[in-house]
């Protein structure tokens, strides 16, 4: 099983520049309840899909210099990462059939 990485805004570049591999940043918060319905979605893209993409969680509370850095204004925000650009985002919880969707555009 593939884990899911925690990243800070200090880590955060490091965490998202995996060459070759499609990274899935997830921009969260506690009191949020839509973030909590994502996290067994994005468990189980990280258990069937780990070998073909990375989920990077960050809690955008503790780390508020990257949410900004990319204009996020609501979450959950889905930001999509190849070779260390961003090509794309969802905002708001959405099933896992579509986020697969979206990433098999990447992938």
């Amino acid at each position: 099983m593939a884990e899911i990485t925690n990243t800070t805004d200090a880590n955060f570049e490091s965490d998202v520049n995996e060459t070759g591999k499609l990274v899935l940043v997830d921009m969260w918060a506690d009191w949020c309840g839509p973030c909590k319905m994502m996290e067994p979605v994005l468990e189980e893209i990280a258990e069937e899909h780990g070998e073909k993409v990375k989920i990077v969680k960050i809690n955008i509370d503790q780390n508020q210099g990257t949410p900004s850095k990319f204009k996020v204004m609501n979450i959950p925000t889905l930001l999509f990462f190849k070779d260390g650009k961003e090509v794309d985002r969802i905002i708001g919880a959405v099933p896992k059939k579509q986020l697969i969707k979206k990433m098999e555009n990447f992938i």
